[in-house]
């Protein structure tokens, strides 16, 4: 059966109308649209030449609007018009390409941008990260406790990858632990010949490639290990006494050495060779610390200062404010320094001004009896470096030691205490992770530079603080 069928009749009774209507289309431009749609319609609504499909038997005008949007789009226009029609969707999706391209380009170039401005303030030592304010206190069960050391831990590094913690004590031995378990035993006096160290480790740094590993000890010796492997690689003399601090210069294997010889040696780990000898201190140097720049910061123990080293220009600055001896130090950034001392103060220093920016004193509180109170010697400090983030250890009373975790002010003009981590015994290193995200201090029942107290329910081991943030922290703001 045909699927459609013409109504005949009615045709044949008026067949005048169907030529005149072929003969007016033949006289028409075969160009012009207009026309065409206008036979178009005529057809379509002409009583006497009618189609109707037999697919359309049936269904309602609703059903045939329905099927309309699925069904493409019909253009009623001639080539040239469709070329054009086509251009301009062409050039349309180039220019929505290019600014979407123009957008990611533009993301990219402010990531860029804010990136090397940091390197640049870093550089100047006035970068400051305002990761303080997201800080909340560990639980004490998220603290995690190492042991493996029978003497009092001395020093510890952390690795620039956040994957090892290296720490000696006076037993004379180093361990490397966290993911991996490695132990550099101590050897015997009288044992020259070892090549282990045969009296207590004063120092250790690591460096920021995490090639070598740097230790000093109290026979005057500085020895270089590969990190990776706890392999020995050679020794330094030249110190007349104990090895009391080291740090390698970021970014280079330039290593300074701090003695209580009262001077500061310069040695090229690469070469395996001295280089200079500095001098000013008029007592022990208690510690010593650098970053990228070439020259170091040193504290002078009991000669109260503290001195900025200028390798290249040959020169030094020197520092007073504490009143008591100057026990620890270390860089903040290029511009801004950390010490603790003594008399119980913790003080944040300027490069630029010879006197402390701000001072936190009885930092730790004190003991003793009343009228006769003494305050906690501060014993080391440690900086998230380049941030507002600082923190202290204390010793003395067992029931009093803690770690302090500090907020830098603006401007380093100010010092405000976050929160406090109750530790037994005396904490004799502090360190950060690079990645801030957790703090390490090394505790042992004595000082690291002698035997004025003992506690003796204290254990000797490394407490790794976890530093957690707020649910949803802020963005990390960056200042100058």
């Amino acid at each position: 059966m045909s699927s459609s069928f013409f109504i005949k009749s009615k045709e044949t009774s008026k067949p005048h109308k169907k030529a005149k209507a072929g003969a007016a289309s033949k006289r028409k431009a075969p160009g012009d649209s207009s026309e065409k749609s206008k036979v178009r319609a005529q057809k379509a609504t002409s009583k006497y030449n009618e189609e109707i499909s037999s697919d359309s038997e049936g269904e309602s005008p609703i059903m045939s609007k329905k099927k309309k949007p699925h069904e493409e789009i019909e253009y009623d226009e001639t080539p040239q018009e469709k070329k054009l029609r086509l251009a301009k969707l062409y050039l349309d999706q180039l220019k929505e390409e290019e600014e979407n391209k123009a957008e990611e380009d533009s993301f990219e170039t402010d990531l860029i941008a804010g990136r090397l401005q940091e390197e640049v303030l870093e550089q100047k030592g006035q970068l400051q990260r305002l990761i303080a304010k997201d800080l909340v206190p560990p639980e004490p069960s998220d603290i995690r406790v190492f042991r493996g050391h029978k003497l009092p831990v001395t020093c510890l590094v952390i690795s620039p990858d956040d994957k090892s913690i290296f720490s000696a004590a006076k037993d004379c031995s180093i361990i490397k632990c966290w993911q991996k378990l490695h132990t550099v035993p101590g050897g015997r006096k009288g044992t020259e010949s070892a090549i282990w160290s045969h009296s207590p480790i004063l120092c250790m740094d690591i460096s920021s490639d995490g090639k070598y590993l740097a230790t000093g000890d109290m026979n005057k010796l500085i020895m270089i290990w590969e990190a990776a492997t706890c392999k020995h690689l050679y020794k330094f003399t030249g110190h007349k006494g104990p090895v009391s601090g080291l740090s390698f210069r970021r970014g280079s294997h330039d290593l300074y050495s701090a003695s209580h010889d009262r001077s500061v040696k310069v040695w090229n780990v690469d070469e395996n060779a001295y280089v200079e000898t500095l001098f000013g201190h008029q007592d022990s140097i208690t510690g010593i610390d650098s970053l990228s720049r070439e020259r170091c910061v040193t504290a002078g123990g009991r000669d109260r200062t503290v001195r900025v080293w200028k390798i290249a220009e040959e020169s030094q600055l020197v520092f007073h404010g504490h009143e008591g001896s100057i026990d620890c130090i270390e860089l903040i950034n290029e511009e801004h320094i950390i010490t603790g001392a003594d008399d119980g103060s913790v003080c944040l220093w300027s490069v630029n001004k010879k006197k402390p920016l701000s001072t936190a004193k009885q930092a730790h509180g004190c003991h003793g009896d009343s009228g006769l109170e003494q305050p906690h010697w501060v014993a080391s400090v440690a900086a998230l470096q380049n941030s507002d983030t600082v923190a202290s250890g204390a010793f003395g009373c067992s029931h009093n030691s803690q770690v302090n975790v500090w907020k830098c002010g603006p401007g380093y003009r100010g010092l405000q205490l976050l929160f406090s981590v109750p530790v037994s015994g005396f904490v004799n290193s502090l360190k950060f992770s690079a990645s801030g995200q957790f703090l390490v201090a090394g505790v042992g029942q004595e000082h690291r530079l002698g035997r004025w107290w003992r506690t003796k329910e204290a254990k000797n081991g490394i407490y790794v603080i976890p530093l957690r943030r707020k649910p949803n922290p802020e963005q990390e703001n960056v200042t100058e």
